[in-house]
């Protein structure tokens, strides 16, 4: 829930204050170098030529230009020690406050020409600490986004934080990630770059917008505030009388000359302020010969009367946090800690538009897939239909998800071309629907060894048997399975498709039967669907891409067994990706390299072979199957892609991690299964894993705090698991556990977390535990379920609803057959009906 929220904050503040951050990080990376561009383009204003002369001093500057212009009320004059560098006299001029400053030669006294680009970057400055707007409005809009992005950092860290470090998975963009899985990538790697920078930038920021912030400073670094000079006396005394334009030459003149010969550190630059009274005082400010940065001032007063140097000030002999205090500016651009700060700084300023596009991008996909799931998910009329166009009625049957998907993707792809459709789950399906729609769509699987869905169950039963007449509808029906099952493929599908042909329905077209969810498969049912319908339909994509996980750990947890081995694995996903309680994971196996060798030296492939060599770089062994009898000159026809494998999550994202239990196949010949030899074997610690989620909402828990009753075998374990888990979360209690393996000692998987749970009795009320191998007359889970009945019998009576999930062939079927035993084929109906039986067998 944590994550979630700051999840939710995180993109929400995004797009919100991302194009003001934007705006701000842009003109910070312009005005970062104002005064180095300023330069650049004014280099008849800057640099002179050099003469045999020396430059003139401060007084004589002094007096050239009042000779020139009487009425001219100097500030102050800026001497550079470079011979090329102009002098630097700032004048009073109404409308500015901090005055004008004329660009002269400091050997003619020549005013140089003006300083173009002034106005535009005051203009930068204005659009970066206010937004040109009325202060304090624009510095508060400046400021709350700058608090955005102190949130944005440290969230985004949370965010991304990995189960396992590597520099790579931190600090590399990986280019070959598409879609959305690239932006999130370029998003959070960037972001990481930058996490120093924009939390400098941010946080020092704030120094120009909030006072409150500024005091706060002040506090933290140890530093007294500056206070606001003081009006002077009203009455005017000896010392308010303003010095002769003589006088000041003179003051001028002994501070230029005795500054020289006092100070010996040498100076890059010296600014003289003219005296404004006769004090005997001439104010100083001089920067080292390689000053820190910009803003390195030092200051000194020279008495001319005296003749004295009094009160220097170094910039160098300030306390740290005097110095970072002192010079805020060059601290928020990063000129204080050396050139290369300063243009990294630069750089990731410049980068803030990255943000707001990417995270807008990522918005939009995510907006973009939602609201087609949900347009597709209405069951009413759209609000555009053809006149006169009768009502599409897809019904899906669906075990894990894949049907269902497919008929929402069906009904979007009609509502597109403003058909009038309506989708329904089969168990939901009446008599009177069948009668009262002409245009029926079926999208059913097979699952297990040629049975209907659970879901279908009472469909079979009460719908198919029933005496109607459906001549006057006209049906399609798409048929899923897979061919690993060759003597019941989409066994289902043909008889949904034969019992409507008895019901004399009329066929759209023949049957489609998908197998595995093969995409050119359903390509088809869309190609069969738009041809007899003449409407362009598009194909709707089934399932997002694969994303790049990373294999975190892998254990083998049951060393020893009498039965294969069991892995488990924790695998790091983006943050994109997210599940919940009951989900698969669909995980797309590669060769392993000894296999793409063998292959290659079988059919002598090398550089050399380029027809070859073209073909593997258009489609890669690695996620090819590779056939005994593979022909080089039909390779590319050959290698279809390698089908993906199915595991049930044992883990919820609460926990931080995907969590799968994985039993090793090994076959007769000794070879290890596609999808377990890929994970178990073939693959790294820190490998790359392509995974994607599907949702598997049959086996999601009921949005209730009822009582639950799992049972399982064997690695089925892992989607029970994810229930507790989920269940403990929520803090429902009432839960109980039967679980079936081989050997107590060697197979029981999760003892310790579940000892654990056991020991909160509130939690996990009962643990019954079947091990086959360790009694002479094989217990198994459903003896352990008749031993309990009468619990059954009551528990099912406080509305508590039965998971399944472990193995078909056996422990389903004879679970199965235990529940009817104890609560009748009418009851099990009922909680099928009612999806307080749910299950999630392979």
């Amino acid at each position: 829930m944590l994550k979630k929220t700051l999840f939710q904050l995180h993109w929400f503040c995004g797009i919100t204050a991302g194009l003001i951050l934007s705006i701000i990080g842009i003109t910070g990376a312009i005005y970062s170098y104002d005064q180095q561009i300023l330069t650049w383009l004014n280099q008849k204003s800057y640099v002179v030529q050099v003469e045999n002369s020396p430059k003139l001093t401060p007084d004589q500057l002094y007096q050239h230009l009042k000779q020139q212009d009487p009425k001219l009320q100097i500030n102050s004059i800026t001497i550079m020690q470079e011979a090329d560098a102009s002098s630097i006299v700032n004048i009073k001029k109404d409308g500015e406050r901090k005055g004008l400053d004329l660009m002269v030669n400091p050997y003619t006294a020549e005013i140089l020409p003006a300083i173009k680009g002034k106005d535009f970057f005051q203009f930068i400055l204005n659009l970066h600490r206010t937004l040109t707007l009325e202060r304090p409005f624009g510095s508060q809009i400046t400021g709350a986004c700058a608090l955005m992005l102190i949130y944005f950092v440290l969230s985004g860290i949370y965010l991304r934080w990995p189960k396992k470090h590597s520099l790579k998975q931190w600090l590399f963009v990986k280019p070959k990630l598409k879609g959305r899985n690239f932006l999130w990538d370029l998003h959070a790697v960037v972001g990481t770059w930058v996490i120093v920078f924009y939390l400098m930038l941010a946080m020092t920021g704030l120094y120009w917008s909030y006072d409150w912030w500024r005091d706060g400073m002040f506090k933290v670094m140890g530093v007294n505030r500056p206070q606001p000079m003081q009006m002077a006396n009203d009455k005017k005394t000896k010392e308010d009388v303003k010095p002769s334009n003589l006088q000041i030459s003179h003051a001028l003149q002994e501070a230029w000359i005795g500054f020289n010969k006092d100070y010996k550190d040498g100076f890059s630059s010296l600014t003289l302020t003219v005296p404004k009274k006769e004090n005997g005082q001439v104010e100083l400010s001089f920067f080292d010969a390689t000053p820190q940065h910009e803003r390195a001032r030092n200051s000194a007063v020279y008495n001319y009367e005296s003749q004295t140097l009094e009160s220097v000030k170094k910039y160098e002999d300030k306390p740290l946090n005097e110095k970072i205090m002192s010079s805020m500016l060059p601290v928020h651009r990063g000129s204080f800690f050396g050139p290369v700060w300063h243009f990294l700084a630069m750089l990731s300023s410049l980068a803030m538009p990255l943000f707001f596009i990417t995270g807008i991008l990522l918005y939009l996909k995510r907006r973009k897939q939602k609201k087609l799931t949900e347009q597709a998910r209405q069951i009413t009329t759209p609000e555009e239909v053809k006149p006169d166009s009768s009502t599409w009625l897809i019904v899906h049957a669906s075990q894990t998800g894949t049907a269902e998907q497919l008929a929402w993707g069906t009904s979007s792809s009609l509502q597109e071309q403003k058909e009038s459709v309506v989708v329904k789950s089969i168990h939901k399906i009446s008599q009177q629907d069948l009668m009262q729609y002409k245009r029926i769509l079926f999208i059913v699987s097979t699952y297990g060894t040629g049975e209907a869905p659970d879901l279908a169950t009472s469909f079979v039963k009460k719908i198919m048997p029933t005496s109607f007449d459906l001549s006057n509808t006209q049906y399609a029906v798409l048929a899923l399975g897979s061919k690993e099952y060759a003597d019941t493929y989409c066994q289902f599908g043909r008889e949904v498709d034969a019992w409507l042909s008895y019901k004399k329905a009329n066929p759209l077209f023949p049957t489609i039967e998908v197998d595995d969810a093969n995409t050119l498969d359903i390509a088809s049912w869309y190609q069969a669907l738009a041809k007899v319908t003449e409407l362009n339909l598009q194909t709707v994509k089934m399932l997002d891409a694969f994303d790049e996980c990373t294999l975190v750990s892998r254990k083998h947890i049951n060393v020893g067994s009498l039965g294969a081995p069991i892995y488990l694995l924790e695998i790091d996903t983006p943050k994109t990706i997210d599940w919940q309680a009951g989900d698969i994971a669909e995980i797309q196996p590669m060769n392993a390299k000894a296999r793409i060798q063998n292959f290659m030296t079988k059919h002598h492939i090398a550089l050399n072979n380029m027809d070859a060599y073209k073909v593997l770089k258009h489609k890669s062994l690695e996620h090819s199957t590779i056939l005994q009898d593979t022909q080089i000159d039909t390779l590319e026809k050959q290698l279809p892609t390698l089908p993906h494998r199915e595991y049930s999550i044992a883990s919820i994202p609460k926990q931080n991690k995907l969590e799968l239990v994985v039993r090793l196949k090994i076959s007769e010949e000794g070879e290890v299964g596609l999808g377990s030899g890929w994970l178990c074997k073939h693959t790294n610690i820190g490998d790359v894993i392509n995974l994607r989620i599907r949702r598997n909402e049959s086996f999601h828990l009921a949005n209730n705090s009822n009582p639950i009753i799992l049972i399982g075998n064997g690695t089925g374990v892992a989607g029970l698991m994810s229930l507790l888990q989920e269940r403990k979360s929520y803090g429902y209690q009432n839960n109980w556990l039967i679980f079936g393996e081989r050997q107590r000692e060697k197979d029981f998987i999760y003892e310790a977390e579940l000892e654990s749970l056991l020991e909160h009795n509130f939690f996990l009320t009962h643990l019954d535990l079947a091990f086959s191998r360790d009694s002479e007359d094989s217990c198994y889970v459903q003896h352990k379920l008749q031993q309990n009945s009468q619990r059954l019998i009551e528990w099912v009576a406080n509305n508590a609803s039965i998971y399944i999930c472990g193995s078909i062939n056996t422990m389903a079927h004879d679970v199965e057959q235990t529940l009817i035993n104890i609560l009748g084929a009418a009851k099990l109906d009922e909680l099928r009906e009612t999806d307080r039986y749910r299950r999630d067998v392979y």
